[in-house]
């Protein structure tokens, strides 16, 4: 099986969810990177960040060390970036020795992965893979939400679930209203929900709580 995880955007707690994914999938996995951005060579990266917290092994295809989206940190760094096709075809081979491939996306699902505008969509639609969206909780996140569920859906992909990445302690009106009104508005369940501040646990910790965050099924 191979999953693309994705998010409305920056910051929504996409890495945590994909190691969460991770750490509920059985057999072998891995989880592949396609493109880092904002590291620098020897810094930890979300890729270390899933390896540390879901255990499984883990592989990242470029790393650029500008913190902006991939082709444009890429343009300035001077290197040149592998197709999507490329892209598609390394985590292919991947997928022959695994029996889930878990592919994280940089931020949203339009950002471009290569220099021939090729997107994180175009990559999932390659692969043939399921799709999860990785969606905040608080105001704003319903259209950012329909609108990356209508581009997916515009290329014949439907999404196997939403997950509501970072659950504050203490949700305000509009984050309970959401969590209600998330799969109403969008036609996508939402599969998960994840507390605030568990990607800072221990490894341990971490896997033991992930069945909890997931709803039944």
């Amino acid at each position: 099986m191979i999953l693309v995880v994705t998010g409305t955007g920056t910051g929504v707690g996409k890495t945590i969810a994909t190691a969460a994914l991770a750490a509920r999938a059985s057999g072998s996995v891995v989880v592949v990177k396609p493109v880092q951005t904002g590291v620098l060579p020897g810094e930890v990266g979300d890729i270390d960040d899933v390896r540390r917290l879901a255990g499984c092994e883990v592989v990242e295809l470029v790393r650029l060390p500008d913190p902006l989206a991939p082709d444009t940190a890429a343009r300035l760094a001077g290197v040149p970036l592998p197709s999507v096709a490329e892209h598609a075809a390394r985590i292919l081979s991947l997928a022959d020795d695994h029996d889930t491939v878990i592919v994280e996306g940089a931020g949203g699902l339009l950002v471009r992965l290569d220099s021939d505008d090729g997107t994180l969509l175009d990559l999932a639609s390659a692969l043939g893979a399921s799709v999860v969206i990785v969606v905040a909780a608080g105001l704003g996140t319903l259209n950012h939400t329909e609108l990356t569920v209508q581009a997916l859906r515009a290329r014949g992909i439907e999404p196997s679930g939403l997950v509501i990445g970072s659950w504050p302690s203490d949700p305000d009106l509009a984050s309970r209203c959401n969590r209600e009104d998330l799969p109403r508005v969008t036609g996508v369940p939402v599969i998960a929900v994840l507390p605030a501040g568990v990607g800072t646990v221990e490894q341990s910790e971490f896997v033991a709580a992930v069945p909890g965050w997931f709803t039944a099924g």
